[in-house]
């Protein structure tokens, strides 16, 4: 197959090209970019030297060209590509926010600047590409013709995937928020200089940014409702807060769950360390999650006793998941790690391909974490 990546030399693009080059599938990289349109991949990321040698193309001479093609776009920009893929007949995998809300454009014009679909027709067989959702939506479209996927973003990726065992087996009580405690590296941001992420303004700092008003809320929020339906139980509300960090890699969200009385545990003083019964009912729930997640390739729930962290992921596609109790007995934290730039982006976009192509879903992806 030859893959096409449009934005080939934007951080997630750089990194759709990273995996792609030792994907056993793909045979050729065709690659495009407006900011630097003639010139070599290698002389703008010389770690492609001897690896990737590709002049950047125009946008259209790479859907002419490819098999497959991923966006790596600012939002709004990703439509006209998509319709052209679909006359085609390409996949196309887009890694902005242009294809993750389907055909609702009320939400989509809402958070997204005000921006409005250019090609109506094209959201209603779109797919959100979250595969531990949607893996059989996705194969069952891809066999009826070209798909359009919706990759997911990154802070929803960290997010759903911590709290769906939960809401799909009723854990929750409905009426108490789920909260989504989440902090993100700087990559996070993308490749174009901004004052938020300049050295001075976010080194030896964490702050919260777009407290109660972050675009990603919205797609959380239906992402939960989504799974919690799936188990015929109520949409949870959600609290969602995303943090920068001094880091150039990774997500770390810490997912508060309020428990229902069955899988709570009654704590006559808080005052004392967690009892054996929370320590018997973390690890059932734990034992759940596992359950939940057994043939899914990419997330790891982990040893009890064990927190999720963001160098054990790091430059891999897993979604690492630790499970606990909180002292009173009544709340499950959830902490779970993604990289940001991987399974938060072009690692999931290519295990999207996977599944629309009928490849190996880890093929391209079945790389170990980089500890340091």
């Amino acid at each position: 197959m030859k893959a096409g990546v449009i934005g080939a030399t934007g951080y997630a693009g750089a990194e759709l090209v990273r995996i792609l080059a030792g994907h056993p599938e793909i045979d050729e990289l065709i690659l495009s970019s407006v900011s630097f349109e003639g010139d070599q991949l290698e002389d703008i990321y010389p770690n492609f030297l001897g690896r990737v040698s590709c002049k950047l193309l125009k946008a259209e001479e790479v859907i002419e060209s490819s098999d497959v093609v991923f966006a790596a776009l600012p939002h709004g920009v990703g439509e006209k590509y998509a319709a052209a893929c679909m006359t085609k007949k390409n996949h196309f995998i887009d890694l902005s926010a242009d294809f993750r809300f389907d055909a609702d454009e009320a939400v989509y014009n809402a958070w997204y600047d005000g921006k409005t679909y250019q090609y109506p027709d094209l959201h209603k067989n779109s797919v959100y590409g979250l595969p531990e959702l949607n893996r059989q939506k996705i194969k069952k479209r891809a066999a009826s013709g070209p798909v359009i996927i919706g990759n997911p973003g990154c802070y929803p990726t960290g997010g759903s995937l911590g709290a769906f065992p939960a809401l799909a087996k009723g854990l929750n009580r409905a009426d108490i928020p789920v909260i989504v405690d989440a902090i993100s590296g700087v990559t996070g941001g993308g490749r174009e200089p901004s004052r938020s992420f300049h050295y001075p303004e976010c080194a030896d700092s964490v702050a919260p940014y777009k407290v109660a008003s972050h675009r990603h809320s919205p797609e959380i929020a239906r992402n939960l409702a989504a799974m919690a339906a799936s188990g015929n139980n109520p949409a949870p509300q959600l609290i969602f807060t995303p943090r920068l960090a001094p880091m150039n890699r990774g997500i770390l969200s810490v997912i508060y769950i309020p428990l229902t009385a069955q899988w709570s545990v009654t704590v006559n003083n808080a005052m004392m360390p967690p009892s054996k019964e929370i320590a018997a009912k973390t690890a059932e729930i734990r034992e759940l999650y596992a359950d939940f997640y057994r043939d899914e390739p990419f997330v790891r729930v982990l040893p009890c006793g064990m927190s999720a962290a963001t160098n054990r992921v790091r430059q891999s596609n897993f979604c690492d998941i630790s499970v606990h109790l909180d002292i009173n007995g009544s709340t499950l934290i959830v902490t779970s790690a993604i990289d940001n730039m991987v399974k938060g982006a072009a690692g999931q976009a290519v295990q999207n391909m996977n599944v629309l192509c009928g490849f190996n879903e880890r093929a391209g992806l079945d790389m170990i974490p980089a500890l340091f």
